[in-house]
């Protein structure tokens, strides 16, 4: 899954010299957490988040009244409350990648960028999201088994033929590795004809693998 298929290529930016409220109204009318700031040639050059914004907006305390409050918004730029040089992602790197940045920098998105820079979109905690539902193939429904399995060459072909043995269609697979001797696979497969063969598959896999659970999902049309 790479990074340029799932991002949001439309992505709203502002630049230096943008007037604060101008670029708080773009994220409140956009419902947006965050603005790439670029230069004249698309460069990214920093980012807005929308605490920015308001660590930067007066204090409702403040004994200024409404005009000099206007006047002193329009004074500040996207320039003087940016954090300059931000953390970025490639279009051509992967989605997992980019989660893991997030994740371990504790932000909400990344800019995504190209050789050179220019902003090319843009993807979020959300994107990612979509990306798992995708790969996931759980808006389809089936069944998802857990098994945990010897991790060695070959160990997972006999779970599979078991499967295909009784005519299952799988959706999908992910796995995830334990310690150096164990992993851990999680199957989709298609709902059988009746729920007589669903339970044979269920019953003959725990008999091939350690099954560390099972469950249905209804189709999703959302």
């Amino acid at each position: 899954m790479l990074v340029q298929n799932w991002m949001s290529s439309k992505v709203i930016s502002v630049q230096p010299d943008t007037p604060l409220p101008k670029a708080g109204k773009l994220m409140r009318d956009n419902r947006i957490r965050r603005l790439p700031v670029v230069n004249e040639n698309n460069n990214l050059i920093g980012i807005i988040s929308d605490r920015d914004v308001r660590d930067a907006s007066p204090s409702k305390a403040t004994t200024l009244d409404v005009y000099e409050l206007h006047y002193l918004l329009a004074e500040i730029r996207a320039k003087d409350v940016m954090t300059p040089g931000p953390i970025t992602v490639m279009g051509a790197e992967t989605v997992e990648k980019a989660a893991m940045t997030m994740m371990d920098n504790n932000i909400g998105g990344l800019p995504v960028v190209e050789e050179g820079n220019a902003l090319i979109g843009i993807i979020t905690g959300y994107d990612v999201l979509r990306a798992l539902i995708g790969i996931t193939g759980v808006r389809n429904g089936g069944i998802q088994i857990g098994v945990e399995i010897p991790n060695r060459k070959g160990s997972l072909r006999p779970v599979f033929d078991l499967i295909s043995s009784f005519g299952a269609r799988i959706l999908s697979i992910l796995s995830a590795n334990v310690d150096d001797d164990t992993r851990q696979v999680f199957l989709r497969i298609r709902d059988l004809d009746n729920r007589d063969d669903e339970a044979a598959v269920i019953e003959a896999v725990r008999r091939q693998a350690r099954l560390l659970y099972w469950t249905r999902n209804e189709k999703s049309f959302s």
